[in-house]
């Protein structure tokens, strides 16, 4: 597992922004960067700093993605028709971690590739372990039955902290979700700004 799980609020320090909107969040309290010199004045960035920090940012909300990963989901993106940085929002969204997350059965994005990696959810009524697995619109997502209990579970199900995403249908009751949809940017309910046109000018560089 990746080193970031045990210290994601790392990113949040360094980006400066409270990537998931979470009230635990350090820079609620603290807005400068980690470290020693997290508190020198900023200094002017360049366009390949922004682009960076713009990747940095997507590929950091999106929990435990390594470099290889990510790349490879721009490169799809990329060779999908359309808009670029679109395709790039709507694959990343399609992953049945990030699907889980936005259906609100577990409380972080840490947690739902946890989850997933743990045999906790099927898709279709066959058991997923894989969390960037595709889902297809009207794919139905469920938490099996034996792992509805789970204090995890319990806590996100009951939790006000995050709103539902449209492109998600949840059963609260039955702890399912259909994915109608790939998102458009618009309708990803990100706590913070996220701008997937430097991510495409970063890899096109």
């Amino acid at each position: 597992m990746s080193k970031r799980h045990s210290a994601k609020y790392k990113i949040d320090r360094r980006m400066g922004e409270n990537l998931w909107g979470r009230p635990k969040s350090p820079v609620n309290q603290r807005s400068y960067g980690p470290g020693q010199h997290g508190q020198r004045r900023k200094s002017k960035v360049s366009d390949f700093g922004l682009q960076l920090r713009a990747k940095q940012k997507l590929k950091g909300y999106y929990g435990n993605l390594t470099e290889k990963q990510f790349s490879r989901t721009y490169e799809e993106a990329a060779r999908r028709k359309g808009n670029t940085s679109e395709n790039l929002i709507a694959l990343l969204e399609s992953r049945l971690d990030a699907i889980v997350y936005r259906a609100k059965f577990v409380p972080t994005v840490f947690a739902a590739r946890q989850f997933v990696n743990h045999g906790h959810v099927t898709v279709n009524g066959k058991r997923v372990n894989i969390p960037s697995y595709r889902c297809k619109a009207g794919d139905v997502i469920q938490v099996r039955e034996k792992s509805r209990n789970m204090a995890l579970v319990l806590e996100a199900v009951a939790s006000n902290e995050r709103d539902f995403a449209e492109y998600v249908s949840v059963d609260a009751k039955s702890l399912s979700a259909t994915f109608v949809r790939a998102p458009e940017l618009s309708e990803v309910p990100y706590p913070v700004k996220m701008e997937p046109n430097l991510v495409v000018e970063f890899y096109a560089s």
